[in-house]
């Protein structure tokens, strides 16, 4: 991997917070989720619990701990979002065989059902979003979270 090109911001201009790169990235973050949560709503979902969804469908059986680390939450939001989930009958939860304490969770028949249309309403955002970059706006992104990390 090739080391990131550092280009420094000029000592005699203004630092501008709202022009910064960390600006506009929390700025597109902010505004895609709110397109998705606009285009979940319908199916019953938002953002957060689209993304354990997600989650569960690539990792079924994934730990309360698990989840919250891919979604970007403490394990005590992520408790709080899978009880509803679990009313929702989108997920179900059972005791780790070795490790009762641990949560098992995996999707229901409804999970993967309402998954299914909430991957429609996503895309509709992530072209949305593709359409206004560049092509390697996600090779980009990815390379500025690294290099930050």
């Amino acid at each position: 991997m090739t080391s990131p090109k550092t280009t420094s911001i000029p000592v005699d201009q203004p630092f501008l917070p709202h022009e910064t790169l960390g600006y506009a990235l929390k700025r597109a973050q902010q505004a895609m989720r709110l397109h998705m949560d606009r285009q979940l709503k319908e199916i019953g979902l938002n953002a957060p619990q689209y993304n354990v969804l997600v989650s569960l469908e690539a990792e079924p059986g994934a730990s309360n701990a698990r989840l919250a680390r891919r979604a970007f939450v403490t394990p005590q939001t992520m408790q709080a979002m899978l009880v509803k989930l679990e009313q929702s009958g989108l997920i179900e939860r059972r005791p780790d065989t070795e490790h009762g304490r641990i949560q098992r969770t995996e999707l229901t028949e409804k999970g993967r059902s309402s998954l299914a249309q909430a991957h429609l309403a996503a895309q509709k955002s992530e072209r949305l979003a593709r359409e206004a970059s560049t092509p390697d706006a996600v090779e980009m992104l990815t390379r500025v979270a690294e290099a930050l990390e």
